[in-house]
């Protein structure tokens, strides 16, 4: 199975209006400037996803999408499947005619594995929910900010007059020969 850049581009635009939507209605341009994804490709995902009443959008100034269920209750493999992404590991569908509907070969020898890799893909993207990737969205933002936290108390040690004083000791740099030869004179 390859899974595509649409079904990709559609969970992390699911995770991205999940993230913002406590504020509001998310415009699909902030969407596509936060994520580096083409506005136009975000319009097409999310009138699928609209479609399949996981986000509802809103018209009008201060308009945008928010999910129409609560992230608990929203999948990635019911992301996925409403892109028209194929979870499809085998080459004939799933239909058991892998080596074409002339040739009367039917099933290939490998059918099944790819079968049951089709189906446990499917469980486990049922398993993940959209509010577990926010979860995991949310600690990363927690430890970035953590970090930056710990960073400026010792950038901030310093006082401005210890900072002025510096200042005075440092000679100006040379920007030319002849402002170099006025300060070894």
């Amino acid at each position: 199975m390859r899974l595509t850049t649409k079904g990709r581009f559609a969970v992390t635009a699911m995770i991205d209006l999940a993230l913002r939507e406590s504020q509001g209605p998310v415009t699909l341009a902030g969407i596509s400037q936060r994520q580096n994804i083409s506005l136009s490709y975000l319009e097409q995902l999310f009138g699928k996803l609209r479609r399949f009443d996981i986000v509802e959008s809103t018209r009008g100034p201060g308009g945008g999408y928010t999910l129409a269920r609560r992230p608990e209750q929203v999948t990635v493999a019911d992301i996925i499947i409403a892109v028209d992404e194929p979870l499809d590991a085998t080459q004939c569908g799933g239909k058991g005619n892998c080596h074409g509907e002339e040739s009367g070969h039917g099933r290939c020898m490998t059918h099944d594995l790819w079968a049951n890799l089709n189906q446990k893909m499917v469980e486990y993207l049922s398993s993940v929910s959209l509010a577990d990737l926010v979860k995991q969205q949310e600690g990363r933002v927690h430890i970035h900010e953590s970090k930056i936290k710990l960073e400026t108390p010792k950038a901030s040690k310093q006082t401005a007059e210890a900072k002025k004083e510096t200042e005075a000791k440092k000679k100006p740099l040379a920007n030319s020969v002849f402002t170099f030869a006025q300060q070894i004179n």
